[in-house]
């Protein structure tokens, strides 16, 4: 009771317990004493790790289709959506460094368990949803550059867990160093098919500018729907929230001060790096396919057969698949790791790391593997796309709690988010359902 009535005085209903990721919790030192420097590098990786969710496979599927289609229209979408997650995702370090809690944990205290545990329902959803694209796009990797047939693709990818338990046996760090590095390795093959493909610049520069089509044409709505459920992931809220408290920051308000303005510059500078590669992929699209006439590109795979020819050079289909795997690596690993703070937050499941991280991820490799099987090369494009737009439909329910929470003098004390930038989320917030709600009247009208 005593614990009860203190935690009603600070806002919540209950004290903090133990963390999600509890082997990592606090792990990282952040580089005191020393310079200024040095702690931001120390804060540096959890923001690389979010990013990766916005460059996801599934993100691939919509950015080829949206930019064989639509040329470079779409581009003012992953703009706004990586506003959007610039802002979110700050967020998620202002609510962890402030309350010592993530996002699951957060709703779990906050409401009953009637709103609580299908809070945690849909959450699960779209991390199945998240992990069919992933899976999706690893095994189709593997199939491009090594012919490994797609079936036997998505079992290899549930070898992540060991990777996952191998790199956090040596140290959170060695988990971020593994992101970084793939991330390198995409920018590069990123830059060398851009380099070659030669699109119009001027048209990409009028792209990031909007157009009312985006919103009156149902295709590309739907479309850019799919971007923004590809670029804001519902998962990526609670992972975030997660592991920015591997740093071992310090107690006082200061501190925690200090900890936010760097996790939020983490944060804002990997976000900026997941869009210069989403906005290439797109960028890639249109000018590898949209400018030869070739609108109808949604498969990975075919888009892959088409850039030798296309590009003039027969690296460009290898750089391709190589971005892929990579990308398909990337985003299990912070799936994985999102399925686990998801599962101990809303749940309290105590189980053995390993234990964990088998569960979280039979949860959705199932699934996954059951479509790859059932659909084979064929229609997995269609899928992965609409995988990416019951994310967006996800989207809100993780959303309106977190900028809720944030918003709390009550719940955040002096860290609660200034009025402007609450206001700014509300904003997003209500921007996101309606969208939503547009594509669903849009698909019932037919």
């Amino acid at each position: 009771m005593d614990a009860l009535n203190r935690s009603a005085k600070s806002g919540w209903r209950y004290d903090r317990e133990e963390a999600s990721l509890s082997d990592v919790y606090r792990t990282v030192g952040t580089g005191r004493p020393g310079s200024k420097l040095r702690r931001i590098a120390a804060f540096a990786g959890p923001g690389y790790m979010v990013a990766v969710g916005y460059m996801d496979p599934g993100n691939w599927a919509t950015s080829l289709a949206g930019g064989s289609k639509f040329g470079y229209a779409l581009l003012t979408v992953a703009l706004l959506s990586n506003l959007m997650a610039i802002v979110l995702q700050s967020l998620c370090a202002r609510l962890a460094i402030a309350s010592g809690r993530d996002l699951a944990q957060a709703c779990r205290d906050a409401y009953p368990k009637f709103i609580s545990v299908p809070l945690w329902a849909f959450a699960e959803i779209a991390i199945i949803a998240t992990d069919i694209a992933e899976v999706i796009g690893t095994a189709i990797g593997l199939n491009l550059i090594f012919g490994v047939p797609l079936e036997l693709g998505v079992l290899i990818t549930a070898l992540d867990v060991f990777l996952i338990l191998y790199l956090q046996r040596l140290g959170f760090r060695w988990i971020e160093a593994f992101i970084i590095t793939l991330l390198g390795v995409i920018a590069l093959c990123f830059g060398v098919q851009i380099f070659l493909a030669d699109p119009e610049w001027g048209a990409v520069v009028r792209g990031f500018f909007p157009t009312t089509e985006i919103v009156s044409n149902p295709e590309m709505l739907y479309l850019a729907l799919g971007i923004l459920g590809a670029t804001v992931m519902p998962h990526n809220l609670y992972l975030h929230s997660g592991i920015v408290q591997t740093r071992a920051y310090g107690h006082t308000l200061p501190e925690k001060r200090e900890a936010l303005t760097y996790a939020t510059i983490d944060s804002t500078f990997a976000l900026c790096f997941a869009l210069l590669i989403n906005a290439s992929i797109l960028i890639l699209a249109a000018a590898a396919f949209n400018a030869s006439g070739r609108t109808d590109i949604v498969e990975l795979g075919e888009a892959h057969s088409l850039l030798s020819p296309l590009l003039g050079l027969a690296i460009a289909p290898t750089l391709f698949g190589i971005a892929l795997l990579c990308c398909g690596l990337n985003s299990t690993v912070t799936a994985t790791l999102a399925g686990q703070i998801v599962m101990e937050g809303f749940l309290r499941i105590k189980l053995q790391p390993w234990v964990r991280r088998l569960i979280t991820r039979a949860i959705a490799i199932v699934p996954a593997a059951f479509v790859t099987i059932w659909y084979g090369n064929e229609g997995t494009a269609h899928l992965l796309i609409l995988t990416q737009v019951v994310l967006s439909l996800q989207l809100s329910f993780a959303v309106f709690p977190l900028v809720m929470f944030t918003a709390s003098k009550a719940k955040m004390g002096a860290l609660v988010a200034p009025r402007w930038l609450s206001g700014i989320a509300y904003a997003i917030a209500v921007i996101i359902a309606g969208l939503n709600i547009k594509l669903l009247f849009d698909f019932v009208t037919g």
